[in-house]
Order: C-alpha cells, then structure tokens, then sequence
C-alpha cells in the first residue's frame, strides 16, 4: 500500500477526491436552487422564507468551499465548471419554483440527495482512515438532518 504525505492510502484518497468532487457539483446545483427560491418565493410566507433560503445558501456556500478546499487536501482539483456541475447531478434543479410549499419541498429533495452522497463518502473516509473528511461529513449530516426535519416539520410531514 502507498500512502501520501498526510498518512492515507493513496488508491483510497483517490477514489475519496472523486466522491468529495461528485458532493461538489452537487452541493452547486443545490446553491442555485436556493438561490433561485430566493429570489422568487413569493405569497404569504415571504417574509419567512426569504431570510430562510438566504440562510441556507450563505451555509451551502461555506460547505462548497469547505469540500473545494479538502479535495485540494487530498492532491485533486475540484470540479469548477457548470459542465462538470450538470453531468454529475442528483440534486433535482428547480427552476422558476415560487410557490412555498414546492421551494421548501424542493430543499428536502436536494438535501435528501446530498445526504445519501455524504454517507458513502462517510464510510469510505472512515475505512481510509481520513479524519479530516469523515469529520467534515458528520458534520454536514448533522446539520443537514436537522434541516430536513425542520423543513418536514413546516411541511406538516413526517421523516
């Protein structure tokens, strides 16, 4: 086994930096979303949710630069282009979503995917041994399970 400066097995750092680069895209597709339902939420609840998505987005922009940052960690590039962002999306892309009740549903959808991400990548950075991803992954999930039930919980849905 080979490992690289910071301890870890090179074979399992790469396929960690391709994953942790799939989150990315991902994780840029939800920005836009939120972006979007930012700008264009209108109705009732628009003085709830305006701030809400301007919350989650200002979020969502610290954790891209937190995975861009780690994928540089781990000796790769980080995926920068919307091509890239496109071809490795799951996240559903809302588009023209004013509605209250579609936005916050489309934020469960896109969490839901980028849940299902970081817990692959949760497992694969604790049987590399990287403390650095794993932590960054609890974190994340953490969070973003606490939003998801939040935002089920406005929806007058269960988990």
């Amino acid at each position: 086994m080979q490992l690289n400066s910071l301890g870890l097995d090179v074979k399992k750092t790469e396929n960690l930096v391709k994953d942790l680069n799939n989150l990315l895209a991902n994780f840029q597709l939800y920005y836009q979303n939120l972006r979007g339902i930012h700008w264009n939420i209108r109705g009732k609840r628009f003085f709830d949710l305006h701030p809400k998505f301007e919350e989650l987005y200002n979020d969502s922009q610290e954790k891209i630069d937190l995975i861009a940052e780690r994928v540089l960690t781990l000796g790769g590039t980080p995926l920068h282009t919307f091509e890239d962002y496109i071809k490795a999306g799951k996240v559903p892309v809302g588009k023209n979503v004013h509605q209250d009740e579609a936005a916050v549903t489309l934020v469960v959808d896109s969490l839901t995917e980028l849940l299902k991400i970081e817990r692959v990548i949760l497992d694969e950075s604790a049987d590399a041994g990287d403390e650095g991803t794993n932590a960054m992954m609890s974190d994340f999930i953490t969070e973003q399970e606490k939003t998801v039930w939040m935002m089920k919980a406005w929806l007058d849905e269960k988990i």
